[in-house]
């Protein structure tokens, strides 16, 4: 039986030296957990992620309501991405609005319309009912990246790097599935219109957006959760998904290198120029954020504190390409 060689990518070696020495650090970065949020009104001012809109009617076989037409805009247009009920201690019942984070973007395909997770069970089932949409939604996004590199004369190396990943992002949709239903939510529909033709220039300009900065940002977060979440099946998740994360930050890295020397120099310039907006557009995300305790402590996604650690390391690696 013959064997079947898969050729990777070259690993990055800045961008793994920097991840690695960010997850070493986890223990002696501050914690910054946040507050509990025990009044009516946005939690841990200034974040918006979580919304506490006070009581809500029980209903009569002891169920919670979950009416998430009844969540605000959210001030800064962050789309809402589902609600939740929470327990009072007198037996009745809170909604809790939850808006879109600065985590776990992942390859967000062009045109993807926002969709908001229906009845969701706790903070915990929407946080992976979205991660789920988020990969789900980058299975076309690595498939059309597929074709374009092939129809542009790219290495078969990274037209067969992006099929992968794709299939990657199959069996990460599963898995976060499978967390999401455990916390009581469903995966939300995947709503994108079909893709137009497109230059490579515009190709690569997504590819230095949603790959080099905001998918690589993804893979730190999906290494951190594997280090620090204290439930054991969500660390075990997310260690294996921040392998395959960080082997599709390297790719998005190895396109950029290849246009290198398709583009002219205006274009490069500009090239960077889109990584240096979307930087600038990411810190102010994360500069604005503060997770609640239930997603830092089980989910393990960062405190504000410990992702502007790793915004900082993100924005060395790309700040230097």
């Amino acid at each position: 039986m013959t064997r079947r060689t898969v050729v990777l990518v070259p690993k990055h070696r800045m961008l793994r030296r920097t991840l690695y020495g960010l997850l070493l650090a986890a223990p002696l970065l501050p914690g910054g957990l946040a507050c509990r949020g025990e009044e009516v009104g946005f939690v841990c001012e200034p974040d918006y992620s979580a919304l506490n809109l006070g009581p809500i009617a029980v209903q009569a076989d002891g169920g919670f309501p979950r009416p998430c037409g009844l969540c605000p805009p959210h001030p800064d247009g962050v789309s809402n991405w589902g609600c939740s009920a929470a327990g009072t201690a007198d037996g009745g019942a809170e909604l809790i609005c939850h808006y879109q984070s600065c985590f776990g973007d992942g390859r967000r395909p062009e045109g993807l319309r926002e969709s908001a997770v229906l009845d969701s069970g706790s903070e915990l089932g929407a946080l992976f009912a979205k991660a789920a949409w988020l990969e789900a939604a980058s299975v076309p996004a690595f498939l059309r990246l597929a074709e374009e590199l092939q129809a542009n004369g790219a290495p078969d190396v990274l037209v067969k790097a992006a099929r992968r990943s794709a299939g990657d992002e199959v069996r990460h949709t599963r898995a976060m599935q499978a967390l999401a239903r455990r916390h009581g939510a469903e995966m939300p529909e995947v709503d994108l219109p079909p893709f137009e033709p497109r230059s490579l220039e515009e190709m690569l300009r997504e590819n230095a957006v949603e790959g080099c900065v905001r998918e690589t940002f993804g893979a730190f977060v999906a290494g951190w959760q594997g280090r620090t979440a204290r439930d054991p099946e969500v660390r075990g998740t997310m260690r294996a998904i921040a392998r395959d994360e960080l082997r599709h930050a390297e790719l998005a890295w190895a396109v950029d290198a290849w246009a290198q020397e398709h583009l002219s120099a205006a274009q490069r310039e500009g090239l960077r120029q889109s990584r240096r907006d979307a930087l600038r557009s990411l810190g102010e995300e994360v500069d604005g954020h503060h997770p609640p305790e239930p997603l830092i402590h089980d989910a393990g996604l960062p405190s504000r504190a410990q992702a502007q650690a790793l915004f900082q390391g993100l924005a060395a690696v790309g700040l230097q390409a």
